[in-house]
C-alpha cells in the first residue's frame, strides 16, 4: 500500500504564493507520474499540473506561467509552487502518483486533499 501526504495549503491573498508538497511512502519502487488535481465544491476534479518520470510537465491552460510542478525522486515527493494566486484558485487540491509497486505492478493513489484558499 501506498500513503499519499499533502501539506501546504492555507489561506493567501490575492497575488502571493504558496508551495504545496506531497510525499509518497509504502511499497513504492519508483513513481512513474506525479500529478496535482483541484476540485473546488459543485466542480469536477481537474488536472492542474503532472510530471512524469522523465520530467517532462504538463499544465492546465489556467495555470501556466504562475504554478511549477517538481520532483524530488530519491525524497518519493513532489511539488506545486503556485505564484501569482487568483481567487479562482481556491479548491482541494490532491496529489496524485501512478505508482511502481516493488512487486512490478502499477497502481494510481489520491492523497486525502489539502484546502488552498486564496482571498481577493
Amino acid at each position: 500500500q501506498v500513503q499519499l501526504v499533502e501539506s501546504g495549503g492555507g489561506l493567501v491573498q490575492a497575488g502571493g504564493s504558496l508551495r504545496l508538497s506531497c510525499v509518497a511512502s509504502g511499497n513504492i519502487f519508483s513513481i512513474n507520474t506525479m500529478a496535482w488535481y483541484r476540485q473546488a465544491p459543485g466542480k469536477q476534479r481537474e488536472l492542474v499540473a503532472a510530471i512524469t518520470s522523465g520530467d517532462s510537465t504538463d499544465y492546465a491552460d489556467s495555470v501556466k506561467g504562475r504554478f511549477t510542478i517538481s520532483r524530488d525522486n530519491a525524497k518519493n515527493t513532489q511539488y506545486l509552487q503556485m505564484d501569482s494566486l487568483k481567487p479562482e484558485d481556491t479548491a482541494v487540491y490532491y496529489c496524485y502518483a501512478l505508482v511502481n509497486s516493488k512487486a512490478g505492478y502499477n497502481y494510481q493513489y489520491w492523497g486525502q486533499g489539502t484546502q488552498v484558499t486564496v482571498s481577493s
